[in-house]
């Protein structure tokens, strides 16, 4: 996954695994505070083990990065804790890959974004996944329009996003709201399907935004993804695309990622400024891949290196670490095995060939090469090893 974030122009950023709470709860709420590890530090300061990453790149951002260039591409990998009932597809500490494009609000960053992720799930083998985009603004400029309290309107996405209508409808009857207007809206929170089911809703700015990032997506060869105007994200912050990436085989727990475009920065004193991000759960992908049969992909060495006597160890050695400066993936005799003991281990270690180190050999500055699958041995120069190594394919 980091390569493909690397061939799309994305840097890596480290943040820290410690953060201020304060970072945390000026983009979540104090509530957050309950499903954080959130401490007093030696210096009585409120601390917390990061529950998430982007806040930590965005303050990063707007501290030493906000007069670069835009936009920036930034991603990054790291381990995230967040205090809860651990259960299948859920950590008290877990592993996130996210990436963040800061300094647009426009469809081709989004569709840029989306096609990351994409293709940083494929690139992990996983074959059954499923890619569901939306757009906030569909449903918050329609509840914002109609509900003038912006306590209701935080309430009803908030319902929205846990998709608990049975809670909407009782909460629309306890304020007499119009049962029109909650009607309107489940009924938009329940359109999934091809891009042409927007077809049936009134032309506006974020239909149109939709539709140019599918357009573009087609290009970057991303055909299958899905409309799903239900996906809604309970927080101010999130602006327009939301996106998330569900694997079928984990049930229940089924999502593996989650995104959209946001603004944040303003919280921690900077300028306004568009982003779009996302951040896939690695716990949750390697589940997926196993519950599909995917094996760990076993690494193989190219060779084994033995010396044939004692007083070729010193030539072992040193061969073995000329190979590996060439870039075969080599491993050498640490145990003093007999030869029979040293090849039954190569065998084993899945090594493609045995380098024999004799004396007679080394007289000639060669040794033996024995290739693992066939049995065949010839005398190879050292200078030619990682050469001939390479050419066994």
């Amino acid at each position: 996954m980091r390569d493909v974030c690397l061939r799309a122009g994305f840097g890596e950023v480290v943040t820290p695994t410690f953060e201020h709470s304060e970072l945390f709860t000026l983009r979540s709420g104090q509530a957050v505070i309950d499903e954080m590890y959130a401490f007093r530090d030696k210096g009585d300061r409120e601390m917390a083990l990061r529950p998430e990453i982007t806040a930590s790149v965005i303050r990063f951002f707007v501290n030493e990065l906000s007069n670069s260039p835009k936009p920036l591409k930034l991603y990054y990998v790291g381990n995230c804790f967040r205090y809860e009932n651990p259960q299948s597809g859920r950590f008290r500490e877990f592993f996130q890959l996210g990436a963040e494009l800061i300094g647009s609000k426009n469809p081709e960053t989004d569709a840029e974004v989306i096609a990351l992720a994409v293709n940083a799930i494929r690139s992990t083998g996983l074959k059954d996944f499923t890619v569901r985009v939306g757009h906030i603004g569909i449903l918050k400029s329609l509840v914002q329009a109609e509900i003038p309290d912006k306590q209701a309107v935080a309430e009803v996405l908030r319902m929205l996003d846990k998709e608990d209508f049975d809670a909407l409808g009782d909460m629309f009857d306890a304020r007499t709201l119009p049962r029109k207007l909650f009607d309107r809206i489940t009924t938009i929170a329940e359109m999934r399907g091809s891009v042409e089911i927007m077809d049936s809703l009134e032309k506006s700015e974020a239909t149109d935004h939709l539709r140019e990032i599918f357009r573009i997506l087609s290009l970057y060869g991303i055909e299958d993804c899905k409309i799903d105007l239900g996906i809604v994200r309970g927080l101010d912050y999130y602006t327009g695309m939301v996106f998330e990436i569900d694997a079928p085989a984990l049930g229940a727990e089924k999502q593996i990622m989650g995104g959209g475009s946001y603004t944040l920065s303003e919280l921690f004193g900077g300028e306004p400024v568009f982003s779009t991000g996302f951040a896939i759960g690695i716990d949750r992908v390697a589940l997926a891949l196993a519950a599909e049969g995917e094996k760990k992909p076993h690494t193989p060495l190219d060779a084994y290196v033995i010396p044939a006597k004692d007083d070729m160890r010193d030539h072992a050695f040193r061969i073995v670490s000329s190979l590996r400066a060439e870039g075969v993936r080599a491993d050498v005799d640490l145990m003093r095995r007999n030869m029979s003991k040293n090849l039954k281990y190569a065998s084993s270690a899945g090594a493609k060939c045995a380098i024999i180190v004799g004396s007679k050999e080394m007289a000639d500055n060669s040794v033996t090469l024995r290739d693992m699958r066939t049995g065949d041995q010839r005398v190879v120069a050292v200078g030619d090893l990682a050469k001939v190594v390479a050419g066994l394919g």
